[in-house]
């Protein structure tokens, strides 16, 4: 990434919250909101025409919902890097919005901070779960029995040692190159890891190997 800051568009129905963050955002050095819609419809005539590193996006919304908006902004830009924006800790918002291809998840209770860091790691190829969200998902999920650590299901097949501890790395969302520094591989591997993992759990995206994850005890967050 250069010196230049990181391009944001806001998309939420409530103006006061938009302003809000614009402002808290505006005032850092390396965010610059390039962009406002108060609507799902609003949002996508926009897209087109620009130039966005990473977009926030409210899950309810009047009109189109953020998850069928998120889902609808990937087919015009499959690269778009969306980070869902809730006022909920229900975790069936983070399903459906992780279904859709979302990279990260803050509840609107974040601190600036956290926001922030939310924004490099996804602007940086990673995915980004506030630690609320996993605790809530954690908690919900462990309710009901689990299968055992390394059990392979009928279509998946058994992680290695090393897989799941890059499996670990990535549910704390971890890019592939922070992965490889803090296991002293390359990048090489560990880019060749994440694919075996994909494959191997039937996963079709990085977000969703969290909820994998945590729904088979293969990891603790």
């Amino acid at each position: 990434m250069s010196n230049q800051p990181y391009k944001i568009f806001l998309v939420d129905d409530h103006t006061l919250f938009r302003n809000g963050l614009r402002g808290l955002l505006d005032s850092r050095n390396d965010c610059q909101v390039v962009g406002e819609a108060s609507s799902g419809e609003e949002f996508l005539a926009k897209l087109p025409d620009c130039d966005i590193d990473v977009v926030f996006m409210d899950i309810a919304m009047g009109g189109i919902s953020g998850d069928e908006t998120t889902a609808r902004a990937l087919e015009i830009r499959p690269d778009l890097k969306v980070i869902t924006l809730s006022m909920f800790g229900d975790e069936d918002y983070y399903y459906r919005m992780v279904s859709v291809g979302a990279k990260g998840f803050l509840l609107k209770s974040s601190d600036i901070d956290e926001v922030t860091t939310a924004i490099e790691t996804v602007a940086n190829g990673g995915s980004y779960f506030s630690q609320e969200l996993l605790d809530s998902l954690v908690s919900c999920l462990r309710t009901t029995p689990q299968p055992s650590p390394q059990v392979a299901t009928e279509d998946d097949e058994e992680l290695s040692e090393r897989e799941l501890e890059v499996l670990l790395e990535i549910c704390k969302g971890l890019s592939n190159q922070q992965i490889a520094d803090k296991l002293f591989i390359s990048k090489r591997t560990v880019d060749k890891h994440r694919a075996n993992i994909l494959d191997k759990t039937g996963c079709p995206n990085t977000a969703n190997l969290v909820v994998y994850a945590i729904k088979h005890n293969l990891v603790e967050i």
